[in-house]
């Protein structure tokens, strides 16, 4: 990485035709919200970071999970949904609920 550009991830809005994007800066610890289409059982917690797990129902009627707690680092939540993927779980919104850094 060349000194003096920040880590972060640009995301495109894919629900609208536009080319609008969004720059998500990862700093330090955060409060993030996780969404995911499937069930996943709680005992999950301790691989995930320890973040709280909730099933819901989704608009389509399938089973949703929403994941909610502080992370870290960008290290962590990369850790987290890595796990989610291997999971084969689709990863539906990641949200910044509260910023720490």
């Amino acid at each position: 990485m060349q000194k003096g550009l920040s880590q972060g991830i640009e995301v495109k809005d894919q629900m609208t035709s536009s080319n609008d994007s969004t720059f998500l800066e990862f700093g330090g610890p955060a409060t993030y919200r996780v969404a995911v289409r499937g069930k996943l059982d709680s005992d999950w917690s301790d691989r995930l970071a320890g973040m709280a797990i909730t099933n819901t129902t989704g608009e389509s009627g399938e089973a949703d999970t929403v994941l909610f707690g502080q992370i870290r680092d960008q290290a962590e939540l990369s850790g987290v949904l890595e796990a989610l993927y291997d999971l084969h779980l689709s990863i539906l919104r990641v949200e910044i609920v509260e910023d720490h850094g």
